[in-house]
This record gives structure tokens, sequence and C-alpha cells, in this order.
């Protein structure tokens, strides 16, 4: 059994409702959960603190059954967006808070305070009340005072997401320092990829209160098991045919186009078993899935090593924060890559242009 384990677990709120979950981590995972708003992430995350009682199934911890335990006795702490820090309370006492219900010797009490603040940048800070602080500032003293009683698991309901790109940035790093030191399991709820990218060692996908998908980077990023969580993800699907090999290479007609991929590839040692199980041979309808940043563009033909090269039309360019997706159509299908608006302007693309797409065979996976 996982050191957390979700069994069968559904929630009945009336207007919401969580169905059937089911999924378990290992000591030390970092797990992200992802999905539209509105599909009972954060439900999912205070019903294993504890807040709400299930309608039927279990938690287990540790493979202790928790579910009946009240939120108090499950060893867990919880760290939310707006950082919920006592305002009369210096930053010391907010972080010494729980601790002060572990442990009576004032000097260990003053020993991980200091520890836990040191680690997150805030030693010099334990003075000051929270409204003095910046956002910033304030949820690492609200992430030392979680981590300070060093709980059995430690649950994030987006904790970054009110904070500048800069400082979200900074506070993954010193997370990444802090559950290092502690050696926490994390229960992550965000919207933020970047968190997903940069933490995760597992995800969940959830939309309207069910697990759509569960797995590593890989699986959810690169082999989506479903449209939506492709599209929620931002991840090409292309419709194909597998129609024979060439060089050991999975060959497949897609449109007009011919792509090769290592999938199903008996010579190549990154061939995923998944494929296996799905049955992939010869001859069968399959859907590839590509990454926008995994397609090269260039106006010209290049001499590198991608065994898939050919010329696309640009249909439609969308500039999207800092960066730019180009549209293009392969073969009849319309396809994101990506581009830096530095790279778009040197290139001098425009819609309606033609370009090569370069995409590696590595980069093409065969997922159904």
């Amino acid at each position: 059994m996982g050191f957390i384990k979700v069994e069968n677990l559904s929630i009945d709120l009336g207007e919401f409702h969580l169905v059937d979950i089911d999924f378990e981590i290992k000591k030390g995972d970092y797990l992200t959960i992802i999905g539209p708003t509105g599909s009972g992430k954060s439900i999912l995350l205070e019903t294993i603190a504890g807040f709400y009682k299930p309608k039927k199934g279990r938690v287990f911890l540790e493979g202790e059954d928790i579910t009946n335990l009240p939120p108090e006795k499950r060893n867990m702490s919880i760290v939310y967006q707006d950082y919920v820090l006592f305002p009369t309370k210096t930053v010391f006492e907010n972080i010494a808070y729980g601790l002060k219900k572990k442990i009576n010797d004032k000097e260990e009490i003053k020993k991980e305070v200091t520890q836990i603040a040191e680690i997150l940048n805030i030693a010099h800070l334990l003075h000051r009340k929270p409204d003095t602080l910046s956002g910033g500032e304030q949820q690492r003293v609200a992430l030392a005072r979680a981590l300070v009683v060093k709980p059995k698991l430690l649950l994030m309901d987006e904790p970054f997401s009110a904070l500048d790109v800069k400082t979200r940035e900074n506070l993954r790093n010193l997370v990444k320092k802090a559950i290092e030191k502690y050696e926490t399991t994390i229960l992550h709820v965000t919207h933020d990829f970047d968190d997903v990218w940069n933490l995760a060692t597992k995800i969940l996908v959830m939309r309207n209160g069910k697990i759509l998908q569960k797995g590593d980077i890989n699986d959810i990023f690169y082999r989506p098991s479903i449209n939506f969580v492709a599209d929620f993800v931002g991840t090409n699907v292309l419709e194909g045919e597998i129609i024979g090999k060439e060089d050991g290479l999975s060959k497949i007609k897609v449109g007009d186009c011919i792509l090769l991929s290592i999938d199903d590839s008996e010579n190549n040692n990154n061939y995923n078993k998944s494929n296996k199980d799905n049955n992939i041979d010869k001859n069968n309808n399959v859907k590839l899935s590509i990454r926008p940043e995994d397609i090269i563009i260039s106006k010209n033909p290049i001499n590198i090593s991608a065994r898939n090269e050919f010329k696309c039309k640009v249909k439609e360019i969308k500039k999207i924060g800092n960066l730019v997706y180009l549209i293009l159509n392969i073969g009849g299908t319309p396809t994101k890559c990506i581009l830096t608006p530095n790279a778009l302007s040197q290139l001098e693309i425009k819609e309606g242009d033609e370009v090569y797409a370069i995409i590696k065979a590595i980069n093409v996976r065969i997922i159904n």
C-alpha cells in the first residue's frame, strides 16, 4: 500500500460530487492536482485533510485508515492561497503556533523556528508582523508554520497563485529546498503548469469531480489518455495510420504527411512498453501526441538529424503572454507550435506563409 492511499472516495455536497476517487503515492512524492475550475480539486484536498466526511470510500496514511479521524489527529498541514496568518502575532509566533502544542521546551522551539526560517530566507523577519510583509514573505511564513511541525503530509491549495511570476519562481526553489530537508510528501492543487513542470513527481488530472488521468510528467503531457486531457495540457493530437517501418521506426500516415516515431520500434531502447498494452501493430489507426515546444520551425530546409521534416502552411498566429503560438496545418490537422516573439520577428513569419516543421522521431508519441 502507498504512503497515502485514497480508495473509491465519493463526496456528496448537494451541488457538487466527487466520484470514485482512487489513487496512491509513495513517501516523498510531490503530487500536483490539476484541472479546470470547479473540478473538485480543493474539495479532494480538504476531504483528505478531514474537513469533509466521505459518502463512501476510505483514506489511508502509512497503511492506517484515517477516514474517520478528525483533522487535528491526521498529522497533516495545509497551506492556502491567502496565507491565513495571525495578524497580531509576530512572524516567530506565527511559525511557532503549532509547534507549541507538540514541544514544551522554549529553546527547542526557538531552534526549530530559526532553522525553518533560515531555509525559507525569513530569519530576518521573525520580529515583524504579517501586515508589514510582502505577499511572498507572508506565504513563506505560512509555509514555515506548516513545515515546522514536520507533518506526514503537506497539503497546498494554490499557494503561489496570488504572487507575481518572479516571486513564484523563487518560492518554488525554496519549497524544493525545504521539502528535501524535511522529507515531506506533498499534495498540491494548482492551475500553474510551471508548478507541475518544476515540482511534480506525480500528477492527477480532474474534471467534474472525477480523475481523468494519473501518472508522471511523461504520461500526462506526452501521452494524454483522452482528448480533453491533451487539450487541457496543450498537447497536439493527430490521427493517423501505421503503414509500416523505416529504419526500425514506425511509419505513420497523417493526411498527406508521413511521420516517423520511435514508438513500437523493436530496436530502440526508448520503446515504451505501454504501446504493447495498447496492441499497436502495422496498419492500425492510431493517435499521435506532439508537444508544441518539440516542433522546430524554419523558413528553409535545414540539415539536422530529425527524421520528420515537411512543408506546411501557417494558419494562424496567436500571442499569449510572452510566447507566440503558430497554428500549422500538418496533414490536414491544426497543430500548435511555440516561438518567442523575437524568433517570430527574426523568421519574419506571417499568417499564410509556408514554413518547414521539423520534429524528432523521439518526440512523436503513439498514444493509442
